[in-house]
This record gives structure tokens, sequence and C-alpha cells, in this order.
């Protein structure tokens, strides 16, 4: 039995969790100006990264005492960069919801051999964020991009804590507030909410993660790519667009181009606001459609950004089958690309929500999972 499609359809189907959309009118055009074939430590290139860090610093609000990085390898090469870099001077407690916040577990205890407090909590859930003690450095993934879990505020955090707060924000910053004050490492990508090109990572650090890296050497080597510091005192030049390895300019440019439309529609808020509202157009719909549930079943921790979803019609009896045959339906049909939940993550469906998605793609998305969905219910009862 033929299903009757929806008759409007997503400008864009790119809903993709990362690399993420671009930003709405983008062309590569845009990046004409960009000093191709010049060295990023002429004049010229510098400037541009530059630009790149007073940008970051602009939009998201980061204290002028904050230090902002262009890193190598992408969010993955900014958190690794700084819990090699970091961790070691006191107990360390790591917290997983997610499965890259049980990577950095991997790397802190398997790798680096810490003897951490390991905290996790299954997919669509949060620890207990009272229970953590921030005497201690603790490491975290505020947005968990695999699991549609967001840390709801940085009350948790004390003012006065003795331990560093590392931060993974990759999906988090420019679409939420973060708490600087409450976080002492921050990281993210350019590939996430502003739509950037891969392969960059942004490091940002607090005072507090200054003193600490100036005042402590950890036992095992540091790879070049990870060094911070030079003589014992941080290398200033990496926070002024002195980069560790060569960056492409063509995506420095990419990035600065992002920046600009940040600008245009009202920077942070204006960010967190096409984001939200996004968000509460998956919401509307799975309200009016019991077959499909968030994944994070507490509103309070639903990001607005990696919205996880599952089926929950009893019908179904393989989830992963029945959600990747309606991913295979959808992207077909040319409606959204790359919306499979993360290998890791249990089946269902991940809708990218950030900023530079349209609110009337998303909109106009959800009539054809629907359509999909009962496609594959009609395929299933006829192969009972």
């Amino acid at each position: 039995m033929a299903i009757e499609q929806p008759v409007a359809r997503p400008e864009n189907p790119r809903f993709s969790s990362g690399p993420c959309a671009k930003f709405p009118e983008y062309n590569v055009n845009m990046l004409a100006d960009a000093p191709l074939g010049r060295s990023h430590r002429a004049a010229v290139g510098k400037a541009r990264l530059k630009a790149a860090i007073d940008g970051t610093r602009e939009i998201l609000g980061v204290p002028d005492d904050y230090r902002i990085g262009i890193v190598p390898a992408s969010d993955t090469g900014a958190m690794e960069m700084a819990m090699w870099s970091l961790l070691g001077a006191r107990p360390v407690e790591m917290l997983a919801w997610e499965s890259f916040g049980a990577g950095w577990v991997t790397d802190a205890v398997k790798q680096l051999k810490l003897e951490a407090q390991v905290k996790t909590a299954e997919y669509g859930e949060i620890v207990d964020l009272a229970s953590v003690d921030t005497d201690n450095d603790v490491v975290f993934t505020w947005n968990g991009t695999t699991s549609g879990v967001r840390v709801p505020n940085g009350d948790w955090i004390k003012p006065d804590r003795q331990g560093l707060t590392i931060c993974d924000a990759t999906s988090a910053a420019f679409a939420q507030r973060l708490p600087w004050d409450k976080l002492d490492v921050t990281t993210f990508s350019w590939q996430k909410v502003l739509g950037g090109e891969a392969a960059h990572g942004m490091l940002i650090l607090s005072p507090r993660a200054v003193e600490r890296l100036e005042s402590y050497t950890p036992p095992w080597p540091l790879p070049k790519i990870f060094r911070l510091t030079k003589s014992g005192k941080l290398n200033e030049g990496i926070f002024k667009g002195e980069t560790i390895n060569t960056p492409s300019m063509l995506a420095v440019e990419d990035y600065l181009a992002a920046l600009d439309w940040a600008r245009s529609v009202g920077g942070l808020e204006g960010l967190r606001a096409r984001a939200n509202a996004n968000l509460a157009a998956v919401q509307a719909f799975v309200t009016n459609h019991d077959w499909l549930a968030f994944l994070a079943a507490d509103p309070a921790v639903r990001s607005n950004t990696s919205v996880c979803l599952k089926f929950t019609d009893g019908r179904i009896t393989d989830g992963a089958a029945f959600a990747k045959a309606v991913v295979k339906r959808l992207d077909a049909e040319g409606v959204a690309h790359d919306i499979g939940a993360y290998r890791d993550a249990p089946p269902g469906l991940r809708i990218w929500c950030g900023g530079t998605v349209e609110t009337t793609d998303v909109a106009s998305l959800m009539p054809w999972i629907e359509w999909a969905y009962e496609a594959e219910i009609v395929a299933l009862s006829e192969t009972a």
C-alpha cells in the first residue's frame, strides 16, 4: 500500500550532526579574499587568524583574561591537548553520558593511566551533577552530541573550586549559554554550530588553567602539537594566531564568514533563539505522535542542537533495522541526509537543530519522518 507523501519539502536536507549545515545563503565565493598560497605566519595570515580569535571572543562573550587559541585536530585535538597537559596534578572525576565523553574516560584511564573516579549515565540521561566534587579536576561534555543530552547549567560547579573544569563544548558553543566563570578549559570545533570546516579546534583557557600549565609538568611525554608552554611559561603566541602547526587559511576564511553571519542574526542570543525554535518544531511534532519520543526524556537536559529521537511502536522488533530503513527512505527522497543515530547510541534518529538550520526546514522534515515511518510499518506487516 502506497503512503501519500507530504507536499512541502525541506529546502536544505542537510541535518547532519557534524560536519553541520552551512549557514543560509552561504556561497564559496564569500571566501574569495582568503590569503591562499601565503604563509600563515605572514602579516596577512596572522591578521586573519587573530580575527578568528577576536570574533570568537566577541560573539561568545569570553572574558578578556581568558586565552583563546586555534589548535590542530578539531575538538578532539583541543580536548586531548588539554587533558595531556593539565591532568595528573589533582584527583580527577570523569563524567560520561555518551560516546565522546566515554572516549575521554578511555584517554584518562587507559592512556594516561590515571586513577580517575568515573561517573556514567545511560544514553538519554545525565549523571547526578550534585555528586560531583569540583575540588577535583572534572572532565565532561556540555552537550552530548550522540545522546541529545546537555548540562542544564553550571550551578553544580563551585566558584571557589580547587580543581579545573575541562569542558568539551563542541555542540554547545554558539547555541547555549556557557558560564565562563565556571569553566577553566573549553573546547569546540568550527564544524558544529556555525557549520564551519573540519580539522581545526578551539581551546579556551581561564587564568586558573594558565596557572596550572605554568606550575605543573605532567609525567608523560607530550607530542609537539600538544605543547602549550615554553620554558615553563605559556606560549602566548598560540593565543594570538601563531598556530602550532599549519592551518588551512581557506577554512579560517570560512569560519570568519560564519562569524559575520552570526553577527547578522544577533550574535549568541540570535543563534540560541534559532536553535531553540528548531527544537520547538521537533517537540511540537513529537507531542502529537506517540510512536516517536526524545532519547532525553527530561526537557531540562534536552539538547537544542543534536536532537536524538527513538521509535516507540511496539510492533517494531528490530529497532536498528527499522531506524536504518527510515533513514534510507528519507535520504533517497532527498529530504534528509545523515540523520541516523550515532553508531554507539541506541537506534533512532539524530536531527541537527543548530542555528544554521532553518526552522521551516525542520518543520517540513517532520511529516516526512511520519511518511517514512508509516511506509516501514506497512512493509513490516506485509512481511509478517
